[in-house]
């Protein structure tokens, strides 16, 4: 029997400034801001589903995401598109195939929306 799970626990993503990164997060997602940073570079989003951990001790600028290593869903691509948009956050991409586009978080991270 393999003892590895075939699921994806968490995505830990490099941030450079713990706080601005964790209300810049929450603030796009509609989650709630806690106060509970982890060891003073760590902060647990609180996902459905897989966990995304927004990690300031891990930054560097060669390790931001330059491409997407996931996504995050949405049942209507037009409105999540509009959305993020109206929030003035540097898109990369327009919306494409009628599915999915990209963006950048504050630190250049690039993140995609993606139509389920």
């Amino acid at each position: 029997m393999n003892p590895i799970i075939n699921q994806i626990g968490t995505v830990f993503i490099p941030v450079q400034n713990i706080q601005q990164a964790r209300d810049w997060y929450c603030d796009i997602l509609g989650l709630p801001i806690t106060e509970e940073i982890l060891f003073d570079h760590l902060y647990v989003l609180p996902m459905q589903g897989t966990g995304i951990v927004l990690d300031s001790k891990i930054f560097q600028k060669e390790r931001i995401y330059q491409y997407p290593a996931f996504h995050f869903n949405t049942a209507d691509i037009k409105k999540a598109y509009q959305f993020i948009k109206n929030k003035d956050v540097q898109l990369v991409t327009d919306i494409e195939h009628d599915q999915w586009f990209t963006f950048k978080d504050p630190d250049g991270n690039v993140l995609m929306i993606c139509e389920v």
